[in-house]
């Protein structure tokens, strides 16, 4: 069976690191918050070019907490897209702001920064452009409209560690960034785990209290708002391992991307896009058919199971329906949800599979 993405190879690869990481823990005598959380955080901001980092359970709390600390409440608009994770908007949605959506650009799906200014009313008060499938949205543009509109930014990450916009690591642009290390991202652990960046003192000192019930020191709140949001001691020492490995990770989710766009240009499916200004690390590969179910049916008869992220824009999603949008709103957004889906892609993928289900897709389309 080919899958989208199996952690199996990079395990037994990797496997005596994990297990030394996971002994220097429960020998430390010191499981919350210790040493590896500290470390992490510094030497994560530090790979990103920011000077700050927060641990948080997972990125969902990171980008609540995050909000929270950017002053956003009820009340409040934030601007963002609707082909994202759920997460992105229930996040949003938990502070007592409105999301407000925005259609996407047809090749890249990122954002389209040029109808962010169409939407902006007298409530809005954050940008959050999703940095999707492992590439960056035109921040110059974002932050250039943030300013002239008294704005805050928040860039959700979740899918694009160590990718590069105009030669600079994305995460370090606007006003904070959230990360995710669900293991299937390009820094992925082995279970939940988030990180915030940030530049800001303020935004930084706001979020060490907020992670913690409020608490500048144990047992004492200084502010009613907190929550219990940590990046777990474990979790921290794996990723500090693995965080030696990113580059790699990265070069080698490019070279596969590489042989998949030369061997599938034969092909009517339409490749992904890589901007001029990005350096893209291929979260995920994504393509378009607008054959897609039928091609997806076919080819898991071959036993090449794929996944499409995502198939359903959240202004569609009865969960969400209270926002008031309807299908047509946003119809790139809506034309890709129909005809994406991902191809195989992570560091430790074989060679065989990936070759494998190329021939598939040559023979099927």
């Amino acid at each position: 069976m080919i899958k989208v993405w199996n952690y199996l190879d990079e395990y037994e690869a990797e496997k005596a690191e994990i297990h030394e990481a996971i002994d220097e823990v429960l020998n430390s005598g010191w499981l919350i918050l210790g040493t590896h959380v500290k470390s992490f955080e510094a030497e994560f901001a530090g790979y990103h070019d920011t000077k700050h980092g927060i641990g948080v359970a997972n990125a969902t709390d990171g980008l609540f907490l995050s909000l929270r600390a950017l002053g956003i409440g009820k009340g409040d608009e934030v601007i963002t897209v609707s082909n994202t994770a759920v997460p992105t908007v229930s996040a949003i949605v938990a502070t007592g702001a409105t999301p407000v959506f925005v259609d996407i650009e047809e090749d890249s799906f990122l954002m389209d920064v040029n109808k962010i200014a169409n939407v902006i009313t007298n409530k809005t008060k954050c940008i959050l452009p999703v940095h999707l499938f492992g590439q960056c949205v035109d921040m110059v543009s974002v932050m250039a409209i943030a300013k002239r509109n008294n704005l805050k930014v928040l860039e959700d990450c979740s899918q694009s560690h160590g990718a590069e916009y105009k030669g600079k690591k994305c995460g370090g642009i606007g006003d904070a960034s959230v990360y995710s290390f669900y293991p299937t991202k390009p820094l992925g652990g082995y279970g939940d785990g988030g990180i915030v960046l940030t530049n800001d003192e303020d935004i930084k000192a706001k979020l060490l209290k907020l992670r913690f019930y409020g608490m500048e020191k144990t047992y004492y709140s200084v502010d009613a708002e907190g929550y219990n949001s940590r990046l777990d001691e474990l979790h921290a020492a794996i990723l500090r391992k693995k965080l030696k490995h990113l580059d790699s990770y990265i070069d080698k989710r490019r070279y596969i991307a590489e042989v998949y766009t030369k061997e599938l240009e034969s092909t009517p499916l339409i490749t992904p896009n890589e901007l001029e200004h990005n350096k893209h690390v291929y979260y995920v590969y994504v393509c378009r058919s607008q054959k897609r179910d039928a091609l997806l049916a076919q080819l898991k008869e071959k036993d090449i199971h794929l996944n499409i992220s995502y198939p359903w824009p959240i202004h569609t999603m009865s969960g969400f329906k209270d926002l008031g949008y309807k299908e047509g709103d946003l119809p790139i957004t809506e034309k890709a949800a129909k005809e994406i889906f991902s191809l195989p892609m992570y560091p430790y993928l074989a060679e065989k599979e990936y070759r494998f289900t190329i021939e598939a897709l040559k023979e099927l389309t």
